[in-house]
């Protein structure tokens, strides 16, 4: 989480995440305590310098601006990033934030999505922009923007613990 982030994104991830019985570490890039883009306050479990020296399972990046823009600005994010695409691990982003899966270099070959003005508006020959809600593609799993933060996280949960997981809970969200 950096400063700047977009709450409905993070905390949708978090929220569903959990629900689903899965340990989410949050990690504020300079401090714990994080300024959301719409001034929230989050408290972030821990630091990015406490957390980068861990192995995940997946690393997801909210977006929002300025916070994806910082992200994408830290070279730590970068390298967490890489590591955990180099063990095989899923990574993720939405909003904003894919162009710093793209700055890592994450995104070559691959179909991607974000929201309209970050991606689709760079010269990418490489990256296959689809404008899509979701987009999942291999490891990685891109997302469009804060209404798309639900099926984002739901995308997350299946990628992590199957279809009947996610299943079970998009159930309890009583979604029309």
């Amino acid at each position: 989480l950096a400063d700047g982030f977009e709450e409905i994104e993070a905390i949708t991830i978090i929220d569903l995440l959990r629900r689903a019985g899965i340990e989410v570490v949050t990690a504020g890039l300079a401090r714990r305590t994080v300024h959301a883009a719409h001034q929230v306050i989050v408290q972030a479990d821990a630091t990015l310098d406490q957390a980068a020296g861990k192995d995940y399972d997946m690393v997801v990046l909210p977006g929002g601006m300025p916070g994806a823009e910082h992200l994408n600005n830290d070279p730590r994010v970068h390298e967490v990033l890489k590591r955990t695409a180099e063990r095989g691990a899923p990574v993720a982003a939405i909003c904003a934030a894919p162009i710093v899966l793209e700055k890592a270099g994450l995104l070559k070959g691959r179909k991607a999505t974000s929201y309209p003005g970050f991606l689709d508006k760079l010269d990418l020959p490489d990256v296959e922009y689809t404008g899509a809600s979701v987009e999942s593609d291999g490891p990685i799993i891109t997302s469009k923007g804060p209404g798309t933060a639900m099926d984002f996280a739901l995308a997350i949960i299946e990628r992590l613990l199957g279809r009947a997981e996610r299943d079970k809970v998009e159930k309890g969200l009583m979604r029309p």
